[in-house]
């Protein structure tokens, strides 16, 4: 007796969440934004409800739709606040803090701009009265906001 794989599949529907749910969670490991893990779970529950009532497709997709919404507005949330609060958590913009770039353009009180790591920022000065000149390295002293707040690299800080 030969088994068409679409048949067992239709007949497993279970294995196919399971799948799905591996494949999110392999995902949510490489994108760290704990959205895909809880699309997993969802998966996961579809899974469940599939092992229970195998042959009501509309509820596995119901309830693993469901459970990713409610996981997604409920629990990603409260995960961020807690990953963000954690000792030693830096965001991105913080992580910029120390980076070395180069002056695109003239920077001084009015602004300017400058690359850091292959991305544009906009800068301006630590002190309001200096003048960084375009292709002079720089250092980023703070972010305030989406401003780079930049200083020449290889002068010393009063």
């Amino acid at each position: 007796m030969e088994v068409n794989l679409t048949d067992w599949l239709g007949d497993h529907a279970w294995a196919i969440w399971l799948s799905l749910a591996f494949l999110l969670a392999v995902a949510e490991v490489v994108s760290l934004d704990l959205v895909l893990i809880m699309l997993a779970v969802g998966a996961l529950a579809g899974a469940g409800v599939a092992l229970a009532v195998p042959d009501l497709w509309w509820l596995q997709v119901l309830v693993a739709t469901g459970v990713s919404v409610g996981m997604l507005a409920l629990l990603r949330p409260t995960l961020i606040e807690r990953v963000r609060s954690m000792p030693g958590y830096r965001s991105s913009t913080a992580k910029m803090v120390g980076s070395t770039g180069v002056a695109v353009s003239q920077i001084d009180r009015s602004g300017g701009e400058i690359k850091v790591d292959g991305q544009s920022w906009s800068a301006r000065p630590y002190a309001s009265d200096l003048v960084i000149d375009a292709g002079s390295e720089v250092e980023v002293y703070e972010i305030d906001g989406a401003i780079a707040v930049v200083y020449p690299k290889h002068d010393a800080l009063p």
